[in-house]
Formats: structure tokens, sequence, C-alpha cells
């Protein structure tokens, strides 16, 4: 396993790391077993994976309570990254919502505690003072950000900084490279990539759009017609998976399954520290840790690159998957 610092700080973690949000069984990925999640974080340490990313948010703070019991008696092995929800971000909210998660975590510290959405109503600043506060008392490590564009973290880096920014990134969503990686790339903050496998599409197991579970099938890939979508647009379902059967064919060329190919083409990317892959039972996180160790071939990135160089602009520059509306700015 290979390990990057994140950001500027002297935090080690894995350059595949494991995102938490399946864990929580919620109406997106269905119903969870705790002990397959449990299972499934014990393998990943043993397997060298020390980075574990998850939120207030997830599940109501039912995946923050299945890590926790996962890394009893292994809490040392890991960093644990969790996230503060947007309606916290007061100064006052995010010291209670620390506190929650810590005991949720059944930990006394935080190695990464993040904003999980900006919040406009709420002065940035008076936000970052609770979060420096939290670190200078010892209860986080490192603090970062998700879902930042270029404006808002603009606004943060004129008050503080920020160790890394979380952010959708995979072959078949690649609006950050517009803009934002460069800005990340230029203030030393490390790209966390979350949905790397744009949610199992590119694991290669949804032949078309129809086949994709309705809380799946709600990204700007699909249609407004899809029924839980919150987007006002068409679409790009035929470009989508014609594109995954771009990606596919180029897999075969050196026989390594998709899943891996394109979490291997993510860590050549400029400013990415580590892969959050989600997994629900041991041998998904086995497949994930794999592509940690896959060499991948230049001209197979490069032909990878080109491959879904039209889906990139046919998306446009709307960093936010789900809406038209941007939730960036």
């Amino acid at each position: 396993m290979e390990y990057r610092k994140l950001g500027e700080t002297e935090i080690k973690v894995s350059t595949v790391a494991m995102g938490c949000w399946a864990i929580a069984g919620d109406w997106v990925w269905g119903e969870q077993d705790e002990k397959d999640s449990i299972a499934t974080i014990r393998t990943a340490l043993d397997l060298g994976v020390n980075l574990f990313d998850t939120a207030e948010g997830y599940g109501d703070g039912y995946s923050e309570i299945v890590l926790g019991k996962a890394l009893a008696g292994r809490r040392q092995e890991a960093v644990i990254a969790t996230k503060v929800s947007s309606n916290h971000l007061s100064g006052e909210e995010v010291q209670k919502a620390c506190h929650r998660s810590l005991q949720r975590l059944n930990t006394d510290y935080i190695d990464l505690y993040q904003v999980h959405w900006p919040n406009w109503d709420i002065p940035i600043a008076e936000t970052w003072k609770a979060m420096e506060k939290l670190r200078q008392e010892g209860k986080v490590r490192e603090i970062g950000v998700c879902n930042f564009g270029t404006q808002d973290l603009s606004n943060l880096l004129s008050v503080g900084r920020c160790a890394t920014n979380q952010l959708t990134y995979s072959l078949l969503w690649r609006t950050i490279e517009h803009r934002l990686q460069q800005q990340c790339l230029d203030n030393d903050i490390g790209i966390l990539c979350y949905s790397p496998l744009a949610q199992g599409l590119l694991t290669g197991k949804f032949a078309s759009a129809d086949d994709v579970p309705e809380g799946r099938a709600r990204t700007r890939h699909f249609s407004k017609e899809r029924p839980l979508t919150r987007h006002g647009e068409d679409g790009h379902e035929a470009e989508t998976f014609a594109t995954i059967d771009r990606i596919r064919r180029i897999c075969a060329k050196i026989d390594v399954p998709m899943a891996e190919v394109a979490l291997a083409w993510l860590l050549h990317q400029p400013g990415v520290t580590t892969v959050l892959a989600g997994a629900r039972h041991p041998g998904q996180i086995e497949q994930n840790v794999r592509a940690a160790a896959l060499d991948l071939p230049p001209e197979i990135a490069r032909e990878l690159t080109e491959a879904t160089e039209a889906l990139r602009l046919k998306l446009g520059t709307n960093l936010d998957q789900y809406q038209s509306d941007s939730r960036f700015r």
C-alpha cells in the first residue's frame, strides 16, 4: 500500500481509503448487516487501509457508530475523517456536533474534521474559528472541507487554511478539472475523491440506465424523468453508457477489472491524495486495495482520459452532480 500526506500535514494516509456512507444502510444503498460492515473495516485495516471517511449525516450518525465499534482496540491504526453538516456551522453548533461525533466514534480525537457542505448564511470566519478552536483543544488533528468550489475555497483561504477538499471525481465526473483542481494544487490542498466509481457505474455491473437502482440514478448523467432526480435536465444516458463501454474495452486490453482501473486512473491525476471507495463486504475492499498496487501503463491512462473527454464536455462546468441549481460556487 502506498501512503501520501494529507495536504501539507504530517498525517499519511493510504491511497485507497474506505468511504463509509454505504455502511449506513440507508435508502440509497439498501439494508446493510452491521457484522459485514465491521468485518469489512477490519479487513481494510489488515490490508493496509488506514483512512476511513464518515459523517454525522450518514444514517443520522449510524455510520460513525459502526466505525467506532469496528475500530475498538485498533484505533491507533486508523485515520478517522468525519464531517460536520452544513446546518451545524455556527460557532456553537460546530462544537456540539464534534462532541456528538466523538461520542459515536468512541474516540477522544478526530484526525480530519471536515465541513460537509458550505453554508452561505453563516460567515466562514465564524465556522473556521470554531474549527481551529477544536484543533487547539486537541479534539481534532487537522481540518478540511468538502464540496467547496473556487469561490468558497477562496473565501476560506482569506481567513485560514485547510488540509483537504473532498470532491466528486471519477472517469465519469471530471468537472473539477475545469478550475478547481488547479486551485487546490496551487494552495497545497489535498484532493480526496469521493464517488470514484460513480456509485457503482464504473464496476460495469449495470448494462443500461434502466438497470441502475432509483437511489443511484439521480445524477445529471440521468434523465430528469428518473423518479428521484432533483435536476431539470435531459441527462446524458446514452453517452454515459457508451463511455462506460469504451472504458470496458480499454480495461480488457490489460485484463484488469474496470473498478480497479478506474481507481488507479484517479491516483495518477494531479493533486489527488486518496480515493474514497465505498465497501460493504470484505471482498469489495480487497478489490479496491488491488487498485493501489496497479501499475497503470501511461498509454492506458491516456486512452481513458480521451475516452471520457466527450462526456466531460457534455456535463459542463457545473460541479454539482445532482442539481442544475448548483450548490457549488
